[in-house]
């Protein structure tokens, strides 16, 4: 069974690499509110990804409601990112005081449970990440119905890719972490405005996407 787990790591890579608005907010997550604010971003995009790796693997029944709705789903999405965007960009306070290691830990609970819902649905909101787990759901299925055990096959593909995802994206956060002490303040003002435009951007490209479906 060394097959999947190759699967699954190289699919891994691929997600771990590709550049969109939820590598830039776990960065931005990290350098701005802390190790705390970073690991509930990251923990919110595990979860929404084993939530659509379920929805896909469980009700493929769904692929035609979703495709059927993908346009308001892209909307909704687009809207999202925006509304983090512009927030990002111009109502987002930056202070030096972020980098003190006594208001790391003093960031509140109430704070990392809205942290994680703000990456569960950055991410959840996303139709082109629904449609990619939908599209490997397929293949690596395929592949699965030839193995002597597809269960255990799919099992050990899609755990092996949503580890290495997790650990890359952990690795992010423990990166920012290290850089930190060597940040100012206007370096940090620079990252939350490249992180605002970013975000409006793919906003953009979403709801451009949405507009041509």
């Amino acid at each position: 069974m060394i097959a999947p787990i190759i699967k699954g790591l190289l699919l891994g890579i691929i997600l771990s690499i590709s550049v969109g608005p939820v590598i830039i907010a776990i960065l931005k997550q990290s350098l701005t509110n802390g190790k705390s604010a970073g690991y509930a971003f990251v923990s919110g995009v595990s979860a929404s990804d084993i939530t659509l790796l379920i929805v896909c693997n469980v009700f493929t029944q769904l692929f035609d409601v979703v495709l059927a709705h993908k346009t308001i789903i892209a909307v909704v999405g687009a809207a999202f990112l925006f509304a983090m965007g512009v927030h990002t960009l111009y109502f987002k306070k930056i202070s030096l005081d972020n980098l003190n290691e006594e208001n790391k830990k003093q960031v509140r609970r109430r704070d990392l449970v809205g942290v994680f819902v703000s990456g569960y649905l950055m991410n959840v909101l996303n139709p082109n990440v629904f449609l990619f787990w939908f599209a490997w759901t397929a293949a690596i299925g395929v592949s699965a119905s030839e193995s002597n055990n597809p269960i255990l096959y799919k099992i050990l593909a899609f755990g092996s890719c949503l580890l290495f995802v997790l650990i890359s994206d952990l690795a992010k956060v423990v990166l920012a972490g290290i850089l930190r002490p060597k940040l100012t303040e206007k370096i940090l003002v620079r990252v939350n405005r490249v992180s605002g435009i970013i975000i409006l951007i793919f906003s953009a490209v979403l709801f451009y996407g949405a507009l041509t479906y």
